[in-house]
């Protein structure tokens, strides 16, 4: 059970002093660390004091991520760079996802931008109490029952939209995404996978083994699309 999952929260208020070397050292040696979803899809993750957009957060540091254009591509940003939220939780910083935000600079990598998260030390409260979480029950996003699911329920997620369902099943959990109104669908575009990635990040930091791939008899679901299964 990772405790950091049942308190972390989005921070939109920073302190805008730089951190210093010896905190932005351990940073990139966590980024190092980092697993992916799929190890096959190329990723960056480059760090910058700018980024532009109607929603943007002042904060004194920002992590910008990129992806190759591929299947799987979004789900597996929202997994890495869920890993790296959860480390600045633990280690008394702040982060919050921007979906609606953009590079401020020019960055090294030539792979296409996907988002960015927002970082530094708290100017707010860092975490909250269970009972703070604004979510739906788990009978809104899932049926069968695995202990799992409960940290995917309390995972972030684009305008705390929750678009995921789940399927728990003789230890497996089959992972979908809710097909969203045209107008919403527009709005959101790929936040939806990134999300789902980010709970899939939860289900792995609860899970002793996790694996997780596509299962050619997944059960369907009306009104939702299959991604994929945690072994």
């Amino acid at each position: 059970m990772n405790e950091i999952i049942r308190k972390r929260k989005s921070i939109r208020k920073y302190d805008l002093t730089l951190l210093d070397s010896s905190a932005l050292d351990g940073i990139y040696a966590e980024i190092s660390k980092v697993k992916p979803l799929y190890p096959s899809i190329k990723y960056s993750i480059e760090m910058t004091s700018k980024t532009k957009g109607i929603l943007g957060v002042k904060a004194p540091h920002f992590l910008i991520f990129g992806s190759e254009d591929k299947d799987g591509g979004h789900e597996n940003i929202g997994f890495i760079g869920q890993q790296l939220d959860l480390y600045f939780s633990a280690n008394g910083l702040g982060a919050c996802w921007l979906g609606a935000s953009k590079p401020g600079e020019a960055m090294e990598s030539t792979l296409p931008y996907v988002i960015a998260l927002a970082f530094g030390k708290p100017a707010e409260p860092l975490h909250r109490q269970i009972s703070e979480f604004k979510r739906k029950s788990l009978s809104e996003i899932s049926e069968g029952n695995d202990p799992r699911l409960e940290g995917a329920r309390l995972a972030p997620s684009g305008v705390n939209l929750q678009g995921w369902y789940f399927v728990a099943d003789s230890g497996k959990i089959h992972c979908y995404l809710k097909k969203p109104n045209p107008l919403m669908g527009l709005m959101l575009g790929k936040l939806g996978h990134i999300d789902l990635g980010i709970a899939l990040c939860h289900i792995a930091e609860e899970s002793d083994n996790f694996t997780f791939g596509k299962e050619q008899n997944a059960p369907m679901k009306k009104g939702c699309v299959y991604v994929g299964t945690v072994g």
